[in-house]
Protein backbone atom coordinates (compact mmCIF):
# COMPACT_ATOMS: atom_id res chain seq x y z
CA UNK A 1 0.00 0.00 0.00
CA UNK A 2 3.04 2.25 -0.33
CA UNK A 3 1.85 3.10 -3.79
CA UNK A 4 -1.06 5.52 -4.11
CA UNK A 5 -4.24 3.79 -5.14
CA UNK A 6 -7.36 5.28 -6.71
CA UNK A 7 -9.72 6.93 -4.34
CA UNK A 8 -12.75 4.80 -3.31
CA UNK A 9 -13.82 1.59 -1.72
CA UNK A 10 -12.11 -1.74 -2.65
CA UNK A 11 -12.10 -5.28 -1.24
CA UNK A 12 -9.51 -5.96 1.45
CA UNK A 13 -6.99 -8.57 0.14
CA UNK A 14 -6.45 -9.91 3.67
CA UNK A 15 -10.07 -10.10 4.57
CA UNK A 16 -12.29 -11.03 1.74
CA UNK A 17 -15.40 -9.98 3.58
CA UNK A 18 -14.17 -6.47 4.31
CA UNK A 19 -13.97 -3.31 2.24
CA UNK A 20 -11.38 -0.63 2.52
CA UNK A 21 -11.54 3.07 1.58
CA UNK A 22 -8.68 4.56 -0.30
CA UNK A 23 -8.11 8.33 0.01
CA UNK A 24 -5.89 8.38 -3.04
CA UNK A 25 -2.78 9.09 -0.97
CA UNK A 26 -1.81 5.63 0.12
CA UNK A 27 -3.41 5.08 3.48
CA UNK A 28 -6.56 3.11 4.28
CA UNK A 29 -8.60 5.06 6.84
CA UNK A 30 -11.54 2.74 7.17
CA UNK A 31 -12.74 -0.75 6.65
CA UNK A 32 -16.36 -1.77 6.57
CA UNK A 33 -17.54 -5.35 6.34
CA UNK A 34 -20.38 -5.71 3.91
CA UNK A 35 -22.63 -7.07 6.66
CA UNK A 36 -21.79 -4.33 9.17
CA UNK A 37 -22.82 -0.71 9.45
CA UNK A 38 -20.47 2.18 9.50
CA UNK A 39 -18.93 2.68 12.93
CA UNK A 40 -19.09 -0.99 14.08
CA UNK A 41 -15.85 -2.75 15.07
CA UNK A 42 -13.87 -4.26 12.27
CA UNK A 43 -10.40 -5.73 12.00
CA UNK A 44 -8.83 -2.35 11.31
CA UNK A 45 -6.00 -0.86 13.27
CA UNK A 46 -6.50 2.09 15.66
CA UNK A 47 -4.50 4.25 13.27
CA UNK A 48 -6.86 3.39 10.53
CA UNK A 49 -9.80 4.36 12.68
CA UNK A 50 -8.19 7.64 13.65
CA UNK A 51 -7.41 8.40 10.06
CA UNK A 52 -10.92 7.55 9.02
CA UNK A 53 -12.29 9.87 11.68
CA UNK A 54 -9.98 12.66 10.57
CA UNK A 55 -10.85 12.10 6.94
CA UNK A 56 -14.56 12.04 7.71
CA UNK A 57 -14.23 15.19 9.75
CA UNK A 58 -12.36 16.85 6.91
CA UNK A 59 -15.01 15.76 4.48
CA UNK A 60 -17.70 17.09 6.82
CA UNK A 61 -15.89 20.39 7.23
CA UNK A 62 -15.39 20.59 3.48
CA UNK A 63 -19.06 19.90 2.95
CA UNK A 64 -20.00 22.52 5.52
CA UNK A 65 -17.63 25.04 3.99
CA UNK A 66 -19.04 24.31 0.55
CA UNK A 67 -22.58 24.69 1.80
CA UNK A 68 -21.56 27.65 3.92
CA UNK A 69 -20.06 29.35 0.91
CA UNK A 70 -23.24 28.86 -1.00
CA UNK A 71 -25.15 30.10 1.99
CA UNK A 72 -22.89 33.13 2.19
CA UNK A 73 -23.41 33.89 -1.44
CA UNK A 74 -27.12 33.48 -0.94
CA UNK A 75 -26.96 35.62 2.16
CA UNK A 76 -24.99 38.18 0.24
CA UNK A 77 -27.53 38.05 -2.51
CA UNK A 78 -30.45 38.38 -0.12
CA UNK A 79 -29.56 41.80 1.22
CA UNK A 80 -29.37 43.06 -2.29
CA UNK A 81 -32.69 41.45 -3.01
CA UNK A 82 -34.06 42.91 0.21
CA UNK A 83 -32.65 46.27 -0.69
CA UNK A 84 -34.16 45.92 -4.12
CA UNK A 85 -37.50 45.08 -2.56
CA UNK A 86 -37.30 48.11 -0.33
CA UNK A 87 -36.99 50.37 -3.36
CA UNK A 88 -39.55 48.52 -5.41
CA UNK A 89 -42.29 48.25 -2.74
CA UNK A 90 -43.13 51.91 -3.08
CA UNK A 91 -43.26 51.26 -6.80
CA UNK A 92 -45.95 48.65 -6.22
CA UNK A 93 -47.97 50.86 -3.94
CA UNK A 94 -47.30 53.89 -6.05
CA UNK A 95 -45.43 54.28 -9.37
CA UNK A 96 -43.20 56.99 -7.88
CA UNK A 97 -39.93 55.31 -6.94
CA UNK A 98 -39.32 58.00 -4.32
CA UNK A 99 -42.74 57.61 -2.78
CA UNK A 100 -41.30 56.61 0.61
CA UNK A 101 -38.42 59.09 0.85
CA UNK A 102 -40.35 61.98 -0.62
CA UNK A 103 -42.36 62.76 2.55
CA UNK A 104 -39.08 62.80 4.47
CA UNK A 105 -36.92 64.80 2.09
CA UNK A 106 -39.53 67.08 0.55
CA UNK A 107 -42.85 67.05 2.36
CA UNK A 108 -44.26 69.89 0.32
CA UNK A 109 -43.79 68.01 -2.95
CA UNK A 110 -45.49 64.84 -1.80
CA UNK A 111 -49.13 66.00 -2.00
CA UNK A 112 -48.47 67.31 -5.51
CA UNK A 113 -46.66 64.31 -6.94
CA UNK A 114 -48.63 61.50 -5.32
CA UNK A 115 -52.12 62.34 -6.63
CA UNK A 116 -50.89 62.95 -10.17
CA UNK A 117 -48.70 59.81 -10.47
CA UNK A 118 -50.55 57.34 -8.29
CA UNK A 119 -54.21 58.27 -8.08
CA UNK A 120 -55.37 54.84 -6.95
CA UNK A 121 -52.60 52.64 -5.56
CA UNK A 122 -50.89 55.41 -3.60
CA UNK A 123 -54.05 56.57 -1.90
CA UNK A 124 -53.70 54.38 1.20
CA UNK A 125 -50.01 55.24 1.57
CA UNK A 126 -50.69 58.98 1.36
CA UNK A 127 -53.97 59.22 3.24
CA UNK A 128 -52.83 62.21 5.29
CA UNK A 129 -51.56 64.47 2.46
CA UNK A 130 -54.77 64.15 0.43
CA UNK A 131 -56.71 65.19 3.52
CA UNK A 132 -54.64 68.35 3.87
CA UNK A 133 -54.76 68.91 0.16
CA UNK A 134 -58.52 68.58 0.31
CA UNK A 135 -58.71 71.23 3.01
CA UNK A 136 -56.83 73.86 1.06
CA UNK A 137 -59.21 74.00 -1.89
CA UNK A 138 -62.11 74.34 0.55
CA UNK A 139 -60.44 77.33 2.20
CA UNK A 140 -59.70 78.99 -1.08
CA UNK A 141 -63.19 78.22 -2.28
CA UNK A 142 -64.63 79.76 0.87
CA UNK A 143 -62.60 82.88 0.25
CA UNK A 144 -63.38 83.27 -3.46
CA UNK A 145 -66.98 82.06 -3.33
CA UNK A 146 -68.62 82.95 -0.01
CA UNK A 147 -71.42 80.77 1.22
CA UNK A 148 -75.03 81.58 0.37
CA UNK A 149 -76.78 83.78 2.88
CA UNK A 150 -73.56 85.28 4.22
CA UNK A 151 -72.89 89.00 4.19
CA UNK A 152 -69.79 88.37 2.07
CA UNK A 153 -71.90 86.52 -0.46
CA UNK A 154 -74.42 89.38 -0.59
CA UNK A 155 -71.62 91.95 -0.87
CA UNK A 156 -70.24 90.14 -3.90
CA UNK A 157 -73.51 90.88 -5.72
CA UNK A 158 -73.64 94.61 -5.00
CA UNK A 159 -72.82 96.91 -7.94
CA UNK A 160 -69.76 99.13 -7.54
CA UNK A 161 -70.01 102.73 -8.77
CA UNK A 162 -68.79 106.18 -7.92
CA UNK A 163 -70.65 108.34 -5.45
CA UNK A 164 -73.30 110.58 -7.02
CA UNK A 165 -73.54 114.27 -6.19
CA UNK A 166 -75.39 115.28 -3.06
CA UNK A 167 -77.21 117.94 -4.98
CA UNK A 168 -80.90 117.97 -4.10
CA UNK A 169 -80.53 116.06 -0.84
CA UNK A 170 -82.71 117.11 2.04
CA UNK A 171 -84.00 115.16 5.01
CA UNK A 172 -87.56 115.92 3.96
CA UNK A 173 -86.94 114.04 0.71
CA UNK A 174 -87.35 110.92 2.90
CA UNK A 175 -90.71 112.04 4.27
CA UNK A 176 -91.58 113.30 7.69
CA UNK A 177 -89.51 111.85 10.50
CA UNK A 178 -90.65 108.74 12.34
CA UNK A 179 -93.76 107.50 10.64
CA UNK A 180 -95.87 104.66 11.95
CA UNK A 181 -95.07 102.39 9.00
CA UNK A 182 -96.04 99.18 10.79
CA UNK A 183 -99.36 100.69 11.94
CA UNK A 184 -99.04 99.58 15.55
CA UNK A 185 -99.98 102.99 16.91
CA UNK A 186 -96.39 103.97 17.80
CA UNK A 187 -93.98 105.95 15.66
CA UNK A 188 -90.80 104.30 14.45
CA UNK A 189 -88.55 106.00 17.02
CA UNK A 190 -90.65 104.66 19.89
CA UNK A 191 -90.62 101.21 18.31
CA UNK A 192 -86.80 101.19 18.14
CA UNK A 193 -86.44 102.38 21.73
CA UNK A 194 -88.80 99.63 22.89
CA UNK A 195 -86.88 97.07 20.83
CA UNK A 196 -83.31 98.01 21.84
CA UNK A 197 -83.71 99.12 25.49
CA UNK A 198 -84.18 96.92 28.51
CA UNK A 199 -85.77 97.66 31.89
CA UNK A 200 -88.31 99.81 30.11
CA UNK A 201 -90.62 102.19 31.87
CA UNK A 202 -93.43 103.51 29.70
CA UNK A 203 -96.07 106.15 30.26
CA UNK A 204 -99.42 104.56 31.16
CA UNK A 205 -102.19 105.07 28.65
CA UNK A 206 -99.83 105.44 25.65
CA UNK A 207 -100.21 101.89 24.35
CA UNK A 208 -96.62 101.26 25.40
CA UNK A 209 -95.34 103.80 22.92
CA UNK A 210 -93.94 106.49 25.18
CA UNK A 211 -90.71 105.19 26.72
CA UNK A 212 -89.85 107.12 29.87
CA UNK A 213 -86.60 105.35 30.73
CA UNK A 214 -84.55 102.26 30.11
CA UNK A 215 -81.06 100.84 29.77
CA UNK A 216 -79.20 100.55 26.46
CA UNK A 217 -76.40 98.10 25.78
CA UNK A 218 -74.83 100.37 23.18
CA UNK A 219 -73.50 98.33 20.27
CA UNK A 220 -71.20 101.11 19.02
CA UNK A 221 -69.25 101.56 22.26
CA UNK A 222 -69.96 98.33 24.13
CA UNK A 223 -71.10 100.30 27.19
CA UNK A 224 -74.33 100.54 29.18
CA UNK A 225 -76.21 103.82 28.91
CA UNK A 226 -79.05 104.98 31.10
CA UNK A 227 -81.79 106.51 28.99
CA UNK A 228 -84.24 109.02 30.44
CA UNK A 229 -86.81 110.68 28.26
CA UNK A 230 -85.81 114.23 27.40
CA UNK A 231 -82.09 113.75 27.92
CA UNK A 232 -79.60 113.68 25.10
CA UNK A 233 -77.81 110.37 25.59
CA UNK A 234 -79.44 108.11 23.00
CA UNK A 235 -79.95 108.62 19.26
CA UNK A 236 -81.67 106.48 16.68
CA UNK A 237 -79.01 105.95 13.99
CA UNK A 238 -79.60 105.20 10.33
CA UNK A 239 -76.94 102.52 9.81
CA UNK A 240 -76.79 103.48 6.14
CA UNK A 241 -77.03 107.24 6.44
CA UNK A 242 -79.77 108.95 4.48
CA UNK A 243 -77.31 111.14 2.59
CA UNK A 244 -75.19 108.09 1.74
CA UNK A 245 -78.30 106.38 0.41
CA UNK A 246 -79.13 109.48 -1.61
CA UNK A 247 -75.70 109.45 -3.28
CA UNK A 248 -75.79 105.72 -4.02
CA UNK A 249 -79.17 105.46 -5.68
CA UNK A 250 -81.94 106.91 -3.50
CA UNK A 251 -81.97 110.19 -5.43
CA UNK A 252 -83.92 108.32 -8.11
CA UNK A 253 -86.58 106.87 -5.80
CA UNK A 254 -90.07 108.14 -5.19
CA UNK A 255 -90.98 109.59 -1.81
CA UNK A 256 -92.76 106.44 -0.68
CA UNK A 257 -89.68 104.25 -1.06
CA UNK A 258 -87.44 106.83 0.60
CA UNK A 259 -89.86 107.04 3.55
CA UNK A 260 -89.82 103.24 3.86
CA UNK A 261 -86.01 103.33 3.88
CA UNK A 262 -85.87 106.01 6.57
CA UNK A 263 -88.22 104.02 8.83
CA UNK A 264 -87.03 100.47 8.17
CA UNK A 265 -86.06 98.79 11.50
CA UNK A 266 -83.31 96.88 9.67
CA UNK A 267 -81.54 100.20 9.13
CA UNK A 268 -82.14 101.66 12.60
CA UNK A 269 -80.30 101.24 15.90
CA UNK A 270 -80.53 102.96 19.27
CA UNK A 271 -76.96 104.08 20.01
CA UNK A 272 -74.84 106.48 22.03
CA UNK A 273 -75.63 109.97 20.77
CA UNK A 274 -72.06 111.28 20.95
CA UNK A 275 -70.59 108.46 18.85
CA UNK A 276 -73.47 108.67 16.40
CA UNK A 277 -72.78 112.33 15.76
CA UNK A 278 -69.11 111.57 15.21
CA UNK A 279 -70.18 109.12 12.52
CA UNK A 280 -72.35 111.69 10.74
CA UNK A 281 -73.12 110.36 7.26
CA UNK A 282 -69.92 108.31 7.01
CA UNK A 283 -69.85 104.96 5.25
CA UNK A 284 -67.83 101.86 6.14
CA UNK A 285 -64.72 103.28 4.48
CA UNK A 286 -64.70 106.39 6.69
CA UNK A 287 -66.22 105.20 9.97
CA UNK A 288 -66.54 101.99 11.97
CA UNK A 289 -67.86 101.49 15.52
CA UNK A 290 -65.19 101.84 18.22
CA UNK A 291 -66.48 98.54 19.63
CA UNK A 292 -64.48 96.18 17.39
CA UNK A 293 -66.43 92.98 18.18
CA UNK A 294 -69.52 94.66 16.71
CA UNK A 295 -67.92 95.61 13.39
CA UNK A 296 -68.86 92.37 11.64
CA UNK A 297 -72.52 92.84 12.54
CA UNK A 298 -72.35 96.50 11.55
CA UNK A 299 -70.82 95.83 8.13
CA UNK A 300 -73.22 92.93 7.53
CA UNK A 301 -76.16 95.19 8.34
CA UNK A 302 -74.97 97.88 5.94
CA UNK A 303 -74.50 95.28 3.18
CA UNK A 304 -77.95 93.84 3.85
CA UNK A 305 -79.69 97.22 3.75
CA UNK A 306 -77.97 98.20 0.51
CA UNK A 307 -78.87 94.88 -1.07
CA UNK A 308 -82.51 95.11 0.05
CA UNK A 309 -82.94 98.59 -1.44
CA UNK A 310 -80.69 97.96 -4.46
CA UNK A 311 -78.18 100.64 -3.57
CA UNK A 312 -74.65 100.49 -4.86
CA UNK A 313 -71.35 100.78 -3.02
CA UNK A 314 -68.26 102.76 -3.90
CA UNK A 315 -65.01 100.90 -4.45
CA UNK A 316 -63.52 102.12 -1.18
CA UNK A 317 -66.73 101.21 0.64
CA UNK A 318 -66.76 97.73 -0.88
CA UNK A 319 -63.08 97.18 0.03
CA UNK A 320 -63.66 98.29 3.62
CA UNK A 321 -66.67 95.98 3.96
CA UNK A 322 -64.63 93.11 2.53
CA UNK A 323 -61.80 93.68 4.99
CA UNK A 324 -64.19 93.58 7.92
CA UNK A 325 -66.23 90.59 6.74
CA UNK A 326 -63.22 88.52 5.71
CA UNK A 327 -62.52 88.19 9.42
CA UNK A 328 -65.99 86.69 9.91
CA UNK A 329 -66.84 84.96 6.60
CA UNK A 330 -69.84 83.16 8.09
CA UNK A 331 -71.52 86.35 9.31
CA UNK A 332 -75.11 86.06 8.03
CA UNK A 333 -76.79 88.78 6.06
CA UNK A 334 -79.72 90.45 7.82
CA UNK A 335 -83.21 89.75 6.52
CA UNK A 336 -86.69 91.03 7.18
CA UNK A 337 -87.49 94.57 8.17
CA UNK A 338 -90.25 96.69 6.70
CA UNK A 339 -91.58 96.70 3.14
CA UNK A 340 -89.58 98.81 0.71
CA UNK A 341 -92.61 101.00 0.09
CA UNK A 342 -94.23 102.86 2.96
CA UNK A 343 -97.78 101.55 3.47
CA UNK A 344 -98.91 104.87 4.93
CA UNK A 345 -99.37 108.34 3.55
CA UNK A 346 -96.21 110.41 3.28
CA UNK A 347 -96.13 114.17 3.20
CA UNK A 348 -94.79 115.75 0.07
CA UNK A 349 -91.18 116.82 0.46
CA UNK A 350 -90.46 120.42 1.24
CA UNK A 351 -87.33 122.40 1.91
CA UNK A 352 -86.21 122.93 5.46
CA UNK A 353 -86.01 126.70 5.43
CA UNK A 354 -87.76 128.70 8.13
CA UNK A 355 -90.76 130.61 6.93
CA UNK A 356 -91.15 134.25 7.84
CA UNK A 357 -92.60 134.58 11.29
CA UNK A 358 -96.38 134.69 11.26
CA UNK A 359 -98.11 138.04 11.49
CA UNK A 360 -98.87 139.12 15.00
CA UNK A 361 -96.03 137.09 16.46
CA UNK A 362 -94.29 138.39 19.50
CA UNK A 363 -91.24 140.52 19.21
CA UNK A 364 -87.70 139.43 19.61
CA UNK A 365 -87.17 137.38 22.69
CA UNK A 366 -90.82 136.24 23.00
CA UNK A 367 -92.06 132.70 22.52
CA UNK A 368 -93.43 133.57 19.10
CA UNK A 369 -90.32 135.36 17.89
CA UNK A 370 -88.97 132.18 16.20
CA UNK A 371 -90.88 129.87 13.96
CA UNK A 372 -89.63 126.52 12.62
CA UNK A 373 -91.52 124.89 9.81
CA UNK A 374 -90.20 121.43 10.67
CA UNK A 375 -87.54 119.60 12.64
CA UNK A 376 -84.94 119.96 9.91
CA UNK A 377 -85.19 123.69 10.41
CA UNK A 378 -84.77 123.17 14.14
CA UNK A 379 -81.69 121.03 13.55
CA UNK A 380 -80.29 123.49 11.02
CA UNK A 381 -80.55 126.19 13.68
CA UNK A 382 -78.90 123.91 16.25
CA UNK A 383 -81.97 124.07 18.48
CA UNK A 384 -82.74 120.37 18.65
CA UNK A 385 -84.14 118.87 20.72
CA UNK A 386 -86.56 121.69 21.34
CA UNK A 387 -88.52 121.77 24.59
CA UNK A 388 -91.79 123.35 25.60
CA UNK A 389 -91.04 126.93 26.53
CA UNK A 390 -88.09 127.22 24.14
CA UNK A 391 -88.28 129.86 21.40
CA UNK A 392 -89.87 128.26 18.35
CA UNK A 393 -91.43 125.31 20.18
CA UNK A 394 -94.76 124.33 18.60
CA UNK A 395 -97.10 121.38 18.65
CA UNK A 396 -96.28 120.36 15.07
CA UNK A 397 -92.67 119.78 16.20
CA UNK A 398 -93.74 117.52 19.08
CA UNK A 399 -95.94 114.89 17.55
CA UNK A 400 -96.01 112.66 20.61
CA UNK A 401 -96.92 115.61 22.84
CA UNK A 402 -94.28 114.84 25.43
CA UNK A 403 -92.96 118.37 25.70
CA UNK A 404 -89.81 117.62 23.70
CA UNK A 405 -89.75 118.07 19.96
CA UNK A 406 -87.35 116.98 17.24
CA UNK A 407 -85.77 114.28 19.44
Amino acid sequence: MGIASPTGWYRDPGHADDLRLSDGIGGTPQCVPPHRTLGTPCPCTPWHRRRWVLTGAALAVLTMLTMGGAGCSVAEDRPSESSHRDTTVPTRTGPTRAADPTPETDPAASPTETPSEAPSAAAPATSTPPASAGTRPNNSTGTSRPGPGTALGVLAGLPVKGRAAQTGYDRDEFGQAWLDTNRNGCDTRSDILARDLTRLEVTPGTNGCRVESGRLADPYTGTLIRYVRGNDTVDIDHVVALSNAWQTGAFGWDISKRAAFANDPMNLLAVDSGVNRQKGDGDTATWLPPNKPYRCDYAARQVSVKAKYQLWVTRSERDAMTRVLTGCPDEPAATGGAPTTAPVGVNRPHRSTPDPKPAGSAGAGGRGSVYYQNCDAVRAAGADPIHAGDPGYAAHLDRDRDGTGCE
